[in-house]
């Protein structure tokens, strides 16, 4: 079929227009501070398994709903601190959680920990020792509490970063700063990778070697989180010696392949709410990573930040997250 000069000429021009405005748009967007009342998206499961990977390579600092600014309610008095996991940045660990506590009026701040040469520029986050990121989380919600004016501070935390809360808790001061410490997918008591760590440690310098190894590629918290390591030794060795002022709550998956097997992420004691998401929803197929965008797993983390938490909460079983 032809096409008239003059009607491409048309079609052209306001193609140009769309594109201008929608660029446009985008700018006055940017440009626009965030508030805690806006109505942000929040995608579940591929969709944000996606913007996982876009912050991650692209985006490290960016979150959504997050660092705005905010002061805390009457309601929600506690601003919520995000701590990402090993090998994750701000930006990609909390595209759905940041904006899903906004939208429910929390007040939320996230930062990075733990870079090392290793990191790219802040992608590669949450590798240095333990005890240093844990002293950044000391530095950060001090931070929050003055810009906030807040007394205390609740922290969300994934996988490293639901267990490197408890050494700030425990050695550091951190017990009459934070009023919960919810974990998604925590590595708490260490993690045996399928039994990885434990052929290594029994071969004739095993254990050395990986440490060392470690040491050398500036990664040192990969190895601090095996089962039986040293910093496990210091954290939880002569049992769980939990600050009796502070909630903790654990949120796991029994389709955990990092964290293994599933049950060192659990914590013990009389101000401990431990939950196994199959046991809500036994179909769904979350893995470590996809803690972090699965609706269930987020409406108990919802669930326990509420002033009240329903000691009988049953989640919808819906919008499940990615099962790595």
């Amino acid at each position: 079929m032809l096409i008239s000069k003059p009607l491409l000429q048309g079609r052209s021009l306001r193609a140009l227009a769309a594109a201008a405005a929608s660029a446009l748009a985008l700018i006055l967007w940017l440009a626009v501070p965030a508030s805690a009342s806006a109505a942000y998206p929040v995608p579940y499961g591929n969709e944000a398994l996606f913007d996982f990977v876009i912050h991650e390579l692209f985006l490290p600092t960016s979150v959504e709903g997050a660092n705005n600014g905010c002061k805390p309610t009457a309601e929600h008095p506690y601003p919520v601190v995000l701590v990402h996991g090993t090998l994750e940045d701000e930006g990609s660990n909390w595209v759905t959680v940041a904006p899903l506590l906004a939208n429910n009026g929390y007040c939320v701040y996230a930062f990075n920990y733990g870079e090392t040469a290793l990191s790219f520029g802040g992608r590669v986050d949450g590798l240095n020792h333990i005890a240093h990121s844990a002293e950044e989380l000391k530095a950060f919600v001090n931070k929050v509490l003055a810009e906030t004016g807040a007394s205390q501070v609740d922290i969300v935390g994934h996988s490293q970063g639901g267990m490197m809360p408890n050494y700030y808790i425990h050695f550091l001061g951190g017990a009459s700063k934070v009023h919960e410490l919810i974990g998604l997918a925590p590595s708490n008591h260490g993690t045996t990778l399928d039994g990885l760590v434990t052929l290594l440690n029994a071969l004739p310098g095993g254990g050395f070697f990986t440490t060392a190894f470690a040491e050398l590629l500036q990664a040192p918290a990969l190895v601090e989180q095996e089962v039986g390591s040293p910093f496990m030794q210091e954290l939880f060795g002569s049992g769980e010696p939990l600050a009796p002022n502070v909630r903790y709550v654990v949120i796991e998956t029994s389709h955990d392949e990092v964290v293994t097997p599933f049950t060192n992420a659990f914590l013990h004691g009389p101000n401990v709410t431990n939950i196994l998401i199959q046991e809500q929803c036994p179909t769904d197929p979350t893995g470590h990573i996809g803690m972090i965008e699965d609706s269930p797993a987020l409406q108990n983390m919802l669930n326990q930040l509420s002033n009240n938490p329903n000691p009988n909460f049953h989640a919808r079983c819906e919008n499940f997250g990615a099962s790595i």
